[in-house]
């Protein structure tokens, strides 16, 4: 007898499978998704492993296939188990991450009336357990949520558990309803042989059924089946007339699976391979021998660290690298950092490969996901396009792995487990995989940049932009302004004096123009003037931003909202002031220092729609906006060919956070959002507004310098012993009880220093502390950072309560 390690979808498991046994007549192959018995339960299982022995003494048997196709692949399972292992995650929850859109299905619990209840017995209960009981009888079954909801989690598990002891309430689980399936639309097709059709056709219309005879001749004309309402409109028919040929026997209906494509709505341009520079064509010549066959160290494929400057032409080595992936039968995936980015990059790839190209992301709609999911499956596409979660796309013969903006925060999973970040995943899947994979960037991470350093990944450089139209391609010509001598000057507006004189100039020659500020809204607080009250958030540590657009005053963390008080609700005072800068107050400054101009703002808050990024890049580069006022979406990678002046309105808003990357961060987005200007035939500028010009982070970025900021950021890292010196491990427990939440958090350290000195293990314990936002959603939050080189290994060693969320190697300490 056979047997498989499953590992089952239910809180609590953790990192370990379940053994079951193998039904004689099921043929099973790792990766298969099956239905298994888990105590009173049945649940969904994903195949990790098949053996002849189980891992206990008693098994049950597997109850059934969900697919008769693995959903995982051998590499992908492996995959999970590293994932599980590295970022101290349940094995189904990292599993999970490389499933099909739709496949996971909770288990709902119902409740139902076990008897009817006599009337003595039901005059006995409390209001809320009548209650209960009625309802159940009005709607036969009700879910626990349902009653949750109305009552409130405490108060309804109270209820529900006194009415099951006295057994006039049962439970049932049931699975939720499929959430997607494959769409079939209804074709027509013709039912006879097409040497008859005319002659059919001319008699029905001699009898008077015109509409009929025009049905069949639309259908004849038709190389195959067309949609059925399609052919409705273009006969100007109705569904009788359909069901009169039908009974005739003279057409059929056939449900067709249509795919639902989410670039049926766009048109690419075939584009040619471009020419390469020297140091494209010195670079292009290490990955391709790699991609040819040459392997680095202990026979891995190698990781190239591409390091070019902005407009250096990195995304033609990309293409030029897929290229070579499919001249050998292979396939690639290109990651980016924001769904922003991704339709100019698709636009990229899909003119050198034309209907080669998927896409896959969260403003795609449930439907599109799970059709582009499968075709990727099937092998239908040359190469995937997508942020982080596109690295798990089932992409057959992987061969390349491409990650443009590696620096980038975003890669990072930070609001549920797994926490794992897309560049190190990439990375272990090229390694399972025998792929080949480049990190592309203008300003590298400095752990990246370090591993290059020491030999860990190949470094190959672009120094220099690649020259459209001009004798000489020069990075922009960054100044920087500091705005302390602009406020002794009297000038208190948003604009420096150089930058409103480049905004002139520039909109006077036609020509476009950036506006960075990496912060949404118009006021950033709010204040009264009298007694100083500021309008917070009730349940998180923050004050609320104003949002002029008619959004009235927002969370920026949990999205409360409340209007605009007339009064303060502290002292009464009508003396309200909007203090603070974001992109919306720069908008109406805009608006008004060059009413001429045309605006467009491209933040978060415009860019809820589906094709809302699209629509936005559209319109800048039709030169439909003469400004464009955004937020760091605008700063990553875009080409906007007629920009020619870029303002930073406030450089510092990043650089004093207490987070030991703030001057990274603060180089990498200056750095990238000069990196705008100058990308067409005209030479660009940059202007770069700052209280302290003087510091380093600034300084280079001005310069275009990354090697002097690596220089000088690294020697601080060593001496703090901050990664790539060290590893951090980042533990968060939130309560809505500050207390209580403070306590947990004291014992856990003691729990911590206790094993730690045990063991004799060299991890430092920084904290309890509370967390840089120490209310979010109504939840206090205090923190413990571990920092050892292997900060896991101590976790190891001691049992982790509900309600803590571990982090490991996490981007930000906010």
């Amino acid at each position: 007898m056979r047997y498989a390690e499953v590992v089952v979808n239910s809180p609590g498991v953790e990192r370990r499978t379940f053994s079951y046994a193998l039904p004689l007549d099921m043929s099973l192959e790792v990766g298969h998704a099956v239905w298994v018995p888990f105590g009173p339960r049945i649940l969904q299982g994903i195949v990790f492993q098949l053996t002849e022995y189980p891992s206990v003494e008693e098994t049950r048997d597997i109850s059934g296939l969900i697919d008769q196709r693995p959903i995982l692949s051998p590499a992908q399972v492996e995959l999970a188990r590293w994932i599980s292992e590295r970022y101290l995650s349940s094995l189904f929850d990292a599993a999970a991450l490389m499933m099909p859109p739709g496949f996971l299905r909770r288990v709902i619990t119902f409740l139902t009336l076990a008897a009817r209840p006599p009337e003595d017995t039901v005059s006995s209960l409390t209001t809320q357990q009548r209650g209960l009981v009625e309802l159940l009888q009005r709607k036969g079954k009700v879910a626990v949520a349902e009653v949750e909801k109305a009552l409130g989690k405490k108060e309804a598990r109270i209820v529900i558990g006194q009415l099951v002891r006295k057994r006039l309430v049962a439970k049932s689980q049931e699975l939720e309803r499929v959430r997607v399936r494959a769409k079939v639309v209804p074709h027509l097709r013709l039912a006879l042989e097409v040497e008859g059709v005319q002659e059919i056709a001319s008699l029905l219309k001699a009898r008077g059924a015109a509409k009929q005879a025009e049905l069949l001749k639309l259908l004849w004309a038709e190389p195959r089946p067309i949609p059925l309402s399609e052919a409705k409109k273009r006969a100007r028919c109705s569904m009788a007339v359909v069901e009169a040929l039908r009974r005739k026997g003279l057409v059929a209906i056939e449900q067709v699976r249509v795919h639902r494509d989410p670039l049926a709505h766009r048109t690419f341009t075939l584009a040619s391979f471009l020419s390469l520079t020297p140091a494209q064509e010195a670079a292009w010549r290490e990955i391709k021998a790699a991609m040819e066959g040459e392997r680095g160290d202990h026979g891995k494929p190698p990781v190239f660290l591409l390091h070019g400057v902005t407009g250096s032409g990195k995304t033609e080595i990309y293409l030029r690298a897929l290229e070579q992936a499919i001249s050998q039968g292979k396939r690639g995936i290109v990651l980016v950092p924001e769904i922003a980015l991704t339709p100019q990059t698709i636009d990229r790839f899909a003119s050198r490969f034309p209907h080669r190209v998927a896409v896959l992301h969260s403003k795609l709609s449930v439907g599109e996901q799970f059709d582009e999911w499968w075709r990727i499956e099937e092998g239908a596409f040359d190469v995937v396009i997508g942020p982080r979660g596109a690295i798990f796309a089932p992409q057959p013969d992987l061969g390349l792995i491409v990650i443009d903006e590696e620096h980038e925060w975003t890669y990072k999973q930070q609001e549920q487990s797994p926490r794992y970040h897309a560049r190190d995943v990439a990375i272990k899947l090229a390694e399972l995989s025998g792929s080949v994979v480049i990190l592309g960037s203008a300003t590298p991470d400095v752990a990246t940049y370090y591993r290059s350093q020491i030999g860990d990944y190949r470094l190959l450089e672009l120094p220099e932009r690649i020259a459209r139209g001009r004798e000489e391609d020069l990075l922009p010509k960054v100044e920087v302004v500091d705005l302390r001598e602009e406020l002794k000057a009297g000038n208190r507006s948003i604009f420096s004096r150089l930058l409103a004189q480049g905004m002139e100039q520039a909109l006077a020659a036609k020509e476009q123009v950036i506006l960075f500020l990496n912060r949404r809204g118009t006021a950033t607080f709010v204040q009264c003037r009298d007694c100083g009250y500021v309008l917070r958030c009730r349940r998180c540590d923050v004050s609320l931003t104003y949002h002029s657009a008619g959004e009235g005053l927002v969370c920026h963390q949990c999205n409360y909202r409340m209007a605009v008080p007339d009064f303060c609700p502290q002292c009464g005072s009508k003396r309200i002031k909007f203090l603070g800068i974001g992109t919306q107050k720069v908008e109406e400054e805009t608006g008004r220092a060059f009413p001429g101009a045309n605006l467009l703002r491209w933040d978060s808050d415009v860019t809820r729609g589906k094709h809302s990024h699209e629509e936005i890049l559209d319109k800048f580069l039709a030169h439909q906006a003469d400004v464009l006022i955004g937020t760091q979406m605008i700063a990553k990678g875009l080409d906007f060919p007629l920009v020619t002046l870029v303002g930073v309105i406030n450089a510092d808003i990043s650089l004093h956070l207490p987070d030991f990357r703030a001057s990274e961060r603060t180089f990498q987005i200056l750095s990238q959002v000069a990196g705008r200007a100058g990308r067409g035939a005209l030479a660009g500028h940059v202007i770069v507004q700052s209280y302290t010009p003087e510091h380093y982070a600034i300084a280079c970025a001005a310069k275009h310098d990354y090697k002097s900021f690596y220089e000088q950021e690294i020697s601080l890292r060593r001496q703090y012993e901050t990664p790539p010196f060290n590893r951090l491990l980042r533990l968060l427990y939130t309560s809505p009880n500050n207390a209580l939440c403070q306590r947990e958090a004291q014992r856990m350290h003691q729990l911590l220093k206790e094993e730690r000195d045990s063991w004799g293990m060299g991890v430092s314990l920084i904290g309890p502390s509370p967390a840089f936002i120490q209310r979010v959603r109504g939840r206090f939050r205090w923190q413990i950072i571990l920092r050892s080189d292997d900060p896991a290994r101590l976790l190891a060693q001691v049992p982790i309560p509900q309600g803590w969320i571990v982090d490991i190697d996490p981007v930000s300490l906010l």
